[in-house]
């Protein structure tokens, strides 16, 4: 075995595994006197405080952050779990945001789930 072999093999035991992203259930949402609530419904498989889902973002078209949702402990025997967020605030005619999750271990997903404000 090449010393690169033996590199590249070490490399992939010493690398940690990737873990499942939270997976986006499903999304509620109403308007309120002052902005936007948000349900978000995640399903993950929590082992604890070493790996959870620890939140959720909405961003707007552009990529920018206009609400946080901080999971502040696991949901082992809790799944799917369910939390909201109140008081989003969204600028006049937009129709649209999008949802983003993070756990623990992997930090945040790739993927947005784009969610529709119907007014």
């Amino acid at each position: 075995m090449t010393s690169r072999s033996l590199s590249l093999l070490l490399l992939a035991f010493a690398a940690p595994a990737l873990a499942e992203t939270p997976a986006v259930e499903n999304i509620d949402v109403e308007r309120g006197d002052i902005g936007w609530r948000i349900s978000v419904t995640l399903n993950h498989p929590d082992t604890g405080w070493d790996h959870y889902a620890d939140g959720w973002e909405v961003l707007d078209a552009e990529g920018e952050r206009i609400g946080y949702r901080k999971l502040h402990h696991p949901h082992v025997h809790e799944q799917p779990f369910t939390r909201s967020l109140t008081g989003i605030m969204v600028k006049d005619g937009v129709r649209q945001v999008f949802i983003k999750v993070r756990c623990s271990l992997d930090g945040w997903s790739g993927e947005t789930v784009a969610v529709s404000l119907e007014r």
